[in-house]
């Protein structure tokens, strides 16, 4: 235990702390603290004018002096005292602390950084090569490759895992699935600001599926929130200069399917010891084997090589670039932010990832001319808004 204190200029010698018990009686300090009178003779041993730290520590037998040798037992307390540099005490654990915000700070920017990168590859690669259901596959295929040869050569650690593991990722990995298919087609469609402002409204599917499927109730703060989500989703889809019917239900269907991803992901992953960044590539994996067949069954190979040929020969050599960035980039923005989630708490991630579809929804207007209505910039500002306010909401009931 250590405590301090601060006091005019005082005296306090080793004597002035004594405590001593027999045979378990009644506990008497002698001067637990120092006199604020300085005694005639009595010699100084430390000035509290800085501050004056105060050590106890147990043991097993009677309260002696600190400094008495005629008691040969073992303390029961012993107490001790120094001086110290308030700048040394308080800072003492600045560093750590410090360097523990600018991990997380740079968390935040690459993730941030490396989303809008992919966003915008994927946006390239889809005007040119409309086959989402394909480009959805090699976005997986190539982080499933990059973390195997990772785990080959020893760059990163291989998870180990058991049947077991692998049976409670199986639902996380079918809703994932579904969820970046859905994703994928809503951007083939629509622009991908549009699709990241109806993606803001993913608390709102959260709430209202916790409710009426789990049974789960929220305070009337939580409800409220949801309002300007949900308003504010509905003006940028009415005002939307481009809309599409599919675009739309895609990115409503991938907001259910990630709701259903991270329901099955709290339930299924309790108590299993793997990190975030193998998480994701065993992830990755699963997803890969499950959505191959769907992709060759919906779209097929025969379209693929013809769309292959378009592009090619409207692109040029550069196109084989923008689909590989497009795959590198997905897999690295994930892979980041589940490493973040070991770091940081579910809220923090949430508002980082409000502020990470600020980012996308900005940069892929000023990159890709999108032209945007006041009236739609209202709805997605309050759609975000209202997002933002869902997290601090929660953080609030949390903390109380």
């Amino acid at each position: 235990m250590i405590s301090s204190l601060r006091q005019p200029v005082v005296g306090i010698s080793g004597s002035d702390l004594l405590l001593r018990q027999r045979h378990a009686t009644l506990i008497k300090a002698r001067s637990f603290l120092p006199s604020l009178s300085r005694e005639k003779g009595q010699r100084s041993l430390v000035s509290v004018q800085k501050p004056l730290h105060i050590a106890a520590s147990l043991g097993v037998g009677n309260f002696v002096s600190v400094k008495s040798d005629d008691d040969k037992r073992g303390d029961l307390v012993k107490c001790e005292a120094y001086e110290a540099d308030r700048s040394e005490v308080e800072g003492a654990s600045t560093p750590s602390e410090a360097a523990k915000k600018v991990k997380i700070g740079i968390y935040f920017a690459t993730w941030w950084a490396l989303n809008v990168v992919f966003n915008i590859y994927n946006k390239k690669v889809l005007n040119a090569y409309p086959y989402p259901w394909l480009t959805s596959t090699l976005s997986l295929a190539c982080g499933s490759l990059m973390m195997l040869i990772s785990w080959a050569t020893g760059i990163a650690e291989a998870p180990k895992t058991d049947p077991e593991f692998w049976k409670s990722l199986f639902p996380v990995a079918v809703a994932h699935t579904i969820g970046h298919v859905a994703a994928t087609v809503s951007m083939s469609k629509v622009a991908v600001s549009f699709t990241h402002i109806i993606k803001s409204g993913e608390p709102a599917f959260s709430v209202l599926v916790s409710r009426f499927l789990l049974g789960e109730s929220f305070p009337v703060p939580v409800y409220l929130s949801l309002i300007p989500i949900i308003g504010g989703c509905a003006l940028a889809a009415v005002t939307e200069l481009n809309f599409n019917m599919i675009g739309f239900m895609g990115a409503m269907i991938s907001n259910l399917a990630f709701v259903f991803r991270n329901i099955f992901s709290k339930k299924g992953m309790k108590g299993k010891s793997v990190s975030g960044m193998n998480y994701y590539a065993c992830l990755s994996i699963l997803s890969l084997a499950i959505l191959t067949p769907f992709a060759i069954a919906v779209e097929g190979p025969q379209m693929w090589a013809a769309g292959w040929q378009t592009a090619m020969s409207q692109i040029g050599p550069q196109f084989i670039w923008w689909l590989a960035a497009q795959s590198v980039f997905y897999h690295l923005y994930n892979q980041v932010s589940y490493m973040s989630l070991d770091q940081i708490s579910p809220l923090t991630f949430s508002i980082g990832n409000t502020m990470k579809r600020i980012s996308v929804i900005v940069s892929s207007i000023i990159i890709f001319h999108t032209p945007v209505q006041p009236i739609n910039a209202l709805g997605a500002a309050i759609a975000i808004l209202g997002t933002f306010l869902y997290s601090q909401v929660f953080s609030i009931i949390h903390y109380f």
